[in-house]
């Protein structure tokens, strides 16, 4: 089966392209871009530099993936965009290339990212996220598999989201975001357990009991924050409870921009 390319389309002859992928009128494919299996290409789309995209993903009207990055220090250098399976690109979201040469920019698969959404350079998408339309996110972001982004937000740079978060529309997200929290505000601040993510994800009675005990430590407690984090491994055996103390180690070190605080009733 011959690829279906609108013949107003710009597809560069180098370009590597599954024959079952559809691209739309007026869309742009650049000479280093390859696209895998059963992948649609809306009308205006632009897709360019050195992208590799998989199977099954939806570029919508008016998306640009692939650009330089909005970084002063970018020289032309021929960075990377990785993109994974059966995601959906709506209307006019941007996702930048790396900064430095051979670094990338990466999202995985069956993430949804609304309208308007900006992804920078250099940052890490994991899988199965959802980010709501309009939010703006800067370069070095990491995001964690499961965290659901509500709309009209900003997420600073080299910030770290947890897997299962919940971030409210409208806030300003300054310092990394806790595995299986919601957070919202500006200034952000961690509310409580993202309880209906969780049940959602399937966790049983136990496994969430074990969180909410973590949640009364790290912020129901008189402890200093490294001295509850220290406690966690003392409250049972888990994987995400194990995966909570790993996160907030790493968000305690001197080279991260430090954590979300709580809001205190």
């Amino acid at each position: 089966m011959s690829t279906l390319i609108h013949p107003t389309a710009v597809v560069h002859p180098k370009a590597e392209i599954h024959p079952s992928v559809k691209i739309g009128p007026y869309a742009v494919i650049g000479e280093h871009v390859n696209i895998g299996a059963d992948s649609i290409v809306d009308a205006h789309v632009v897709i360019d530099g050195h992208t590799s995209i998989g199977e099954g993903n939806h570029f919508y009207p008016g998306a640009a993936i692939g650009l330089a990055p909005q970084d002063l220090k970018y020289t032309g250098a021929a960075s990377l965009v990785e993109i994974g399976n059966h995601n959906t690109f709506r209307e006019y979201v941007t996702v930048n290339r790396a900064t430095s040469e051979g670094d990338k920019t990466s999202i995985g698969s069956n993430n949804l990212l609304m309208a308007y959404v900006h992804v920078a350079h250099n940052c890490v998408l994991a899988d199965n996220i959802i980010i709501a339309n309009s939010v703006a996110i800067a370069g070095h972001v990491e995001i964690e598999s499961r965290a659901v982004i509500g709309g009209m937000l900003g997420i600073h740079q080299f910030v770290h989201i947890g897997k299962m978060a919940m971030l409210g529309g409208m806030s300003r997200i300054d310092r990394d975001v806790p595995p299986f929290m919601l957070v919202e505000g500006n200034p952000s601040k961690v509310r409580s357990l993202n309880l209906v993510g969780l049940k959602r994800s399937g966790l049983n009675l136990d496994e969430m009991k074990l969180l909410k005990k973590a949640f009364r430590t790290l912020y129901r407690s008189d402890l200093k924050t490294a001295e509850a984090v220290s406690k966690l491994p003392e409250l049972g055996e888990h994987e995400h409870l194990h995966h909570l103390h790993t996160f907030l180690e790493q968000a305690l070190s001197p080279q991260r921009r430090g954590l979300t605080p709580v809001k205190r009733s």
